[in-house]
C-alpha cells in the first residue's frame, strides 16, 4: 500500500478539523452544547428530523400509517445535523444527539423515543399495524429490522464516508466496506428472491427500515457508487424497492424533512397534508 503507515499515539486526542465535510456532526463527548428550546406543534406526535434515511423511516411510517387511516398527524421540524442535533430540548429527547427524534404527547407524562428502528416498532404497537401480531412472523419482522440497523453502519458511516466524503481516497477501507455491503445486498437479494417483501407477503416495519438505505442505493446512485457496486445487478433487490418507492405515503414521506435536491420534491416541515401541495 502507498499510505503512509499511521501509529496510533498514547492517548487520542481530538482533532477538531480532521472530520472534513462532516466535523460538526459528532464529537468525543455528549450532552448539549448550547440551549435551545424546540417548537411543539398542535399535533400529539412531534417528529425533530432531517430528511436523510434514517429519517425517512418515521416519516415513511408515519405516512403509511396516516394512508390507512390510523389519527396518526404529526408535526415534522427539521434538525440541521450541523449543531442542532446539539440542543438542550434535543438532547433531553436524544441523549445521543442522533436524528430522528419523537415526542409523544398523548400519553401522561409525555414519551420521548429515539432510534429510528425504535421509532418503527413503538408507532407499530401503538397503531397496531405493520406489525405481524403472531409467531414466527413478528420474530421474523423484529429479526430484519435489527439487521438493518446493525448493518446501515457499515454502509453509511463505513462505505459511505470512505468512498464519498472522505479527505482522501484509501483502498484498505474502501475494499473492506464495499466487501461488506455487497454481501448485504447479497443477503436481501436472495432473501427477495423468495419473498414479495421482506418477511413474506406482508408489508412492515422491516421493509420501512431497509428501503431508505438499500433502496437509495440500487434505485439512486447512493454516493455516487451504482456502477462501482453493480447496484443493479441485484435485481430482486431492485424489483422490491421499485415497488415500495410507488406507494404514494412512500413518495410523501421520502420529502419531509427534505433540504436538497429538487425544490419541489422538497417539504422541509410538515404539519399537515396541505404542506405536500
Amino acid at each position: 500500500m502507498s499510505e503512509t503507515p499511521y501509529t496510533p499515539p498514547k492517548v487520542w486526542t481530538w482533532d477538531q478539523e480532521s472530520g472534513g465535510r462532516f466535523s460538526k456532526i459528532n464529537r468525543p463527548i455528549s450532552g448539549a452544547t448550547h440551549e435551545k428550546t424546540l417548537p411543539i406543534g398542535e399535533h400529539p406526535l412531534q417528529l425533530y428530523s432531517l430528511g436523510t434515511p434514517n429519517g425517512m423511516k418515521v416519516t415513511v411510517m408515519l405516512e403509511e400509517l396516516l394512508e390507512v387511516g390510523c389519527d396518526a398527524e404529526y408535526d415534522a421540524w427539521l434538525i440541521p445535523i450541523q449543531g442542532d442535533q446539539f440542543g438542550s430540548d434535543f438532547v433531553k429527547i436524544n441523549p445521543n444527539s442522533k436524528i430522528p427524534a419523537m415526542m409523544d404527547h398523548s400519553t401522561s407524562p409525555p414519551t420521548r423515543i429515539f432510534e429510528s428502528g425504535s421509532i418503527l416498532f413503538y408507532l407499530a404497537e401503538k397503531f397496531d399495524t405493520f406489525l405481524p401480531k403472531g409467531q414466527p412472523g413478528r420474530a421474523e419482522c423484529m429479526s430484519w429490522l435489527m439487521w438493518q440497523m446493525g448493518s446501515a453502519p457499515y454502509l453509511g458511516g463505513g462505505f459511505g464516508h470512505f468512498y464519498a466524503y472522505a479527505p482522501e481516497r484509501w483502498q484498505y477501507p474502501i475494499d473492506r466496506y464495499t466487501m461488506e455491503v455487497k454481501r448485504q445486498l447479497d443477503v436481501l437479494d436472495r432473501n427477495l428472491a423468495e419473498r414479495h417483501f421482506l418477511i413474506g407477503d406482508e408489508y412492515t416495519i422491516a421493509d420501512m427500515a431497509v428501503y431508505p438505505w438499500y433502496g437509495a442505493l440500487v434505485l439512486h446512485d447512493m454516493y455516487g457508487a451504482n456502477e462501482f457496486l453493480d447496484a443493479p445487478s441485484y435485481k430482486n433487490v431492485v424489483r422490491w424497492a421499485t415497488e415500495i418507492e410507488n406507494r404514494p405515503a412512500v413518495k410523501r414521506g421520502i420529502r419531509v424533512n427534505r433540504t436538497w435536491g429538487r425544490e419541489e420534491a422538497r417539504v422541509p416541515e410538515r404539519h399537515s397534508a396541505a404542506d405536500f401541495k
